[in-house]
């Protein structure tokens, strides 16, 4: 099992294919196993690096707290231990969060940034915002990972077509530790580098889906913020993007990394 010693922990690592490295960073209650259809898409062109989160898969699960700029130096450490000077940086929801830290962190190792679903803060806004948050909480204490797995689904893979995703879904979910993901989700919420994303200089691609858990809108404003920013925006989709429509996805990152692999 390939891992990494990286800020003091084992971090669980693959990589497949050869060229410009690519780091995939997956969500909350993911793992590198859910950038399948990106790993078999890129492979042939990059070299794709997927890891999971600390708490996540089958990375060391630490006790808490965990925050979002510790998940960052975890990816830093991951790419300084495997030799890589910069890389094309992709994140999703979480991964998004801990995307924008690396890379006001340590924007050396990013030689893009692509966001997706995700924002530069999660702050709670109003009682609904809390609600939500305190209600997963309580799902996962009382009734355990599979159920929460089991709510998301229906949420992430709404058409009677995506039994099989949501299936899927439900089975790798139910694997999570619930004190990790609990800490991991405590690590993202009140979390904010929005005053710092200004300062990012390399490309930046904010993927959107029309039906994501936050407006277009939301990822209009803070796209304007950054100086080499552009959005797509993903229709008919929703938070899970890269697997629900991975063809349009994919193309978008695609189009996005040939046009700044020099």
């Amino acid at each position: 099992m390939p891992t990494i010693h990286a800020n003091g922990i084992e971090l669980y690592y693959e990589r497949a294919g050869a060229g410009l490295p690519l780091l995939l960073i997956h969500g909350l209650g993911s793992s590198s196993r859910d950038w399948e259809l990106q790993v078999a898409a890129f492979a042939p062109a990059y070299q794709v690096i997927t890891f999971d989160l600390r708490g996540h898969g089958r990375s060391q699960k630490p006790a808490g707290p965990y925050s979002i700029a510790q998940f960052a130096a975890d990816a830093a450490g991951l790419l300084r231990g495997l030799q890589i000077e910069a890389a094309h940086v992709v994140g999703l929801s979480l991964g998004g969060a801990v995307a924008f830290q690396l890379a006001v962190d340590a924007p050396t190792l990013a030689r893009t940034l692509t966001i997706v679903n995700s924002a530069p803060a999660w702050v709670p806004r109003s009682l609904g915002d809390r609600f939500k948050i305190w209600q997963r909480m309580v799902i996962v204490r009382l009734l355990g990972m599979r159920k929460m797995g089991e709510v998301l689904s229906k949420r992430l893979f709404i058409k009677p077509e995506q039994a099989e995703i949501r299936q899927t879904f439900v089975e790798r979910w139910a694997e999570n530790d619930p004190v990790a993901y609990r800490a991991a989700m405590r690590a993202l919420f009140g979390w904010s580098v929005a005053d710092r994303i200004g300062g990012i200089r390399c490309a930046v691609l904010v993927v959107a889906a029309d039906e994501d858990y936050t407006p277009v809108a939301l990822k209009e404003a803070y796209t304007a913020q950054m100086p080499h920013a552009r959005l797509v925006v993903i229709p008919d989709s929703r938070h899970a993007t890269p697997v629900e429509q991975p063809e349009a996805f994919n193309q978008a990152l695609s189009d996005f990394l040939a046009a700044h692999d020099h």
